[in-house]
């Protein structure tokens, strides 16, 4: 049968009796073919996913039905046999927010391992990946977009040696081009069996379904193997703390290269009967979407709201009007930490409770979840899943985990065991350095539970820049800001960001003698660095690096320098001159800022000033000089 909440989850006592019914009595779902295959016998005409064509709330969408998407998954699984996909083999998908990108992500994982790609990385690191992969066919979208999809899928149909390239039309395509592809791909499914597996294939649990990217996307290509046990154990813990049932609607704006958009998103919601909505191939990056959210809540009848919090910041500027939005039952975001006053801010516009949760890539999307009902501050993601083991470790010297646990209420490294625990990478290196010694996975994570069972997240053990869910690797921007022959030391940190948690900055010292512009280095170091997110926002030039007494660069303090210098920036663009600025690095890592606003200042330009630096990430007092 499909996945159906158990009973609703309100306390970790509520997970406890989960785990009393035995892991193989609770899952005995072998694959997430099956899965399709359970939701169309159970729900057959009910609508699976529909397809927005713009966000226009009066446009008529594409509707898919649950019989119809297992049909074409089905269909797609036996032509990716027919081109000689095995079990052992990559398909890898180059596509926006569309229909096919479910019949290639799960026809892809029935016939062999679907390899999901982000269209914003560039060709170099595209291609590294497919030969990571050993990758035998790509299915790319047979248009430009915002992310030059089919000019990509030509270039990395010639630099890979022996890859075939499929063509997906646009939905609104009235005549194919001659595209130079490898053949169709609707129109190739066109005379595919439906009603069965042509190769016969038995999928056993522990088989290889997908190959995610991850290391931030932005480092050396790391490819995290999930198995068909990962993915069906995510979907099914999701729903029962999520309590999806067939009544649910969910707009699933999250990219599908992304495992939030794949797994907590879609398969979770595909497994449990809801109707899934697309919102056009741009998804929430359509400005049209943003604009008319709350109108396509009111006319879908939505009942859950999930998304990034740059986004949910972004909706926070939509105003409501007179849209009916009482259908949403469940607030939900994840990838980043949850700025307290964007959570204020939504619960006070809308009277919705922003529910958190923690999810990673080696934990195939999921590893602990707030549920509807349980309200809590920003910081907490809520429960471990079920049949999960966790503990909060100490730090060791070099930031990684030891073998020291934590008790409640005291900060440290989240560790995981779990049945979605991800099996390791395809470089046998970093497996190792995924796990600890007694096979714990070592999260990065830092955070610690509450008297409740409650995971609460503080940050990052390391320091990778966290923009919009993006993990960056400050290394990627330092080793193209250091090759600049005038640049002598450099370091990337994130500098706080109201919306996007983080945007990273750069700092270098230069050799001695040498002069060279901020500008200059910042363009320098953008056309080198490959993925947009990652390129700074800014790049200052500094006397000298602060270091610790070991003689690292000591990156707190490149932080408290960063907010200064956004302060200080903010302070110029509201026309205020000669205010003193002082921001504080306390001893257990935290930031404030002060600033003491000229004699002259009025009362109205005082208020202005507070307007544009409240919605910073960190506390800012503001004064006025005697």
């Amino acid at each position: 049968m499909p996945f159906a909440p158990i009973a609703p989850i309100r306390s970790i006592a509520d997970i406890r009796r989960l785990e009393e019914t035995p892991l193989a009595e609770a899952v005995t779902v072998r694959s997430t073919y099956e899965i399709f295959a359970e939701s169309a016998r159970a729900f057959e005409d009910k609508i699976a996913l529909t397809f927005l064509r713009t966000g226009d709330p009066h446009d008529a969408p594409i509707r898919w039905s649950y019989c119809r998407l297992f049909e074409d998954i089905t269909r797609t699984a036996n032509l990716l046999h027919a081109l000689g996909v095995g079990p052992g083999d990559a398909v890898a998908a180059l596509l926006p927010g569309c229909l096919e990108y479910h019949l290639v992500l799960w026809g892809g994982e029935a016939a062999g391992i679907v390899q999901p790609l982000n269209p914003l990385l560039s060709l170099d690191k595209l291609t590294e990946l497919l030969r990571a992969a050993d990758a035998k066919i790509l299915i790319a979208y047979g248009a430009e977009e915002d992310a030059g999809y089919w000019s990509k899928a030509m270039a990395l149909r010639d630099a890979v040696n022996g890859l075939k390239v499929l063509r997906v039309a646009p939905h609104d395509e009235a005549v194919p081009p001659h595209h130079g592809g490898d053949g169709d791909f609707q129109a190739l499914l066109e005379g595919q069996p439906a009603d069965r597996l042509v190769s016969g294939r038995q999928i056993a649990p522990d088989d290889i379904a997908a190959y995610f990217h991850t290391g931030g996307t932005t480092g050396a290509p790391k490819l995290a193997m999930h198995s068909h046990a990962n993915q069906v154990f995510t979907a099914w813990a999701s729903v029962q703390l999520m309590g999806l049932t067939p009544q649910d609607v969910s707009i699933n704006g999250y990219p599908l290269f992304h495992v939030a958009g794949v797994l907590p998103g879609a398969l979770t919601a595909l497994s449990a009967g809801v109707e899934t909505i697309i919102p056009t191939t741009a998804l929430f990056r359509s400005q049209q979407v943003r604009a008319n959210y709350w109108r396509l809540v009111e006319k879908y009848r939505s009942t859950s709201l999930s998304a990034v919090p740059t986004v949910l910041a972004a909706l926070a500027n939509v105003p409501v009007g007179d849209a009916d939005i009482a259908s949403i039952r469940y607030c939900r975001t994840g990838a980043a930490i949850l700025p307290p006053e964007l959570a204020e801010r939504f619960e006070t516009l809308y009277g919705l409770h922003v529910h958190e949760a923690l999810g990673m890539t080696e934990m195939a999307g999921i590893s602990s979840i707030r549920p509807p009902g349980v309200h809590a501050p920003a910081g907490c993601v809520g429960f471990p899943i079920p049949y999960a083991r966790t503990r909060i470790v100490a730090l060791d010297a070099d930031g990684g985990p030891s073998d020291r646990d934590l008790s409640p209420g005291r900060h440290g490294m989240i560790l995981f065991k779990a049945p979605n625990v991800f099996p390791g990478f395809l470089d046998p290196e970093a497996t190792k350095k995924a796990f600890t010694a007694d096979g714990w996975l070592a999260t990065g994570d830092v955070g610690w539970m509450d008297d409740e069972g409650r995971l609460n997240l503080t940050g990052r053990s390391k320091d990778l820049i966290i923009r919009s869910g993006h993990n960056i690797d400050p290394k990627v921007i330092e080793d193209a800001l250091g090759s600049h022959p005038a640049v002598q030391l450099c370091a990337a940190v994130g500098a706080p960001d109201a919306y996007a948690g983080e945007l990273p900055v750069a700092f270098a010292v230069l050799m001695p003698g040498v002069e060279v512009t901020q500008e200059e280095l910042l363009d320098w170091t953008s056309t080198r660095v490959d993925e947009p997110p990652a390129r700074p926002k800014s790049v200052s030039i500094i006397p000298t690096m602060p270091m610790t007494n070991v003689g690292k660069i000591f990156k707190p303090e490149l932080r408290r320098m960063a907010v200064e210098n956004i302060v200080r920036d903010m302070l110029a663009e509201a026309g205020v001159k000669g205010a003193a600025v002082e921001v504080i690095l306390s001893a257990n890592g935290k930031l404030s800022a002060a600033v003491a606003l000229p004699a002259g200042v009025n009362a109205e330009m005082k208020d202005a000033v507070a307007a544009r630096l409240e919605p910073l990430p960190v506390p800012v007092d503001i004064a006025q000089q005697a």
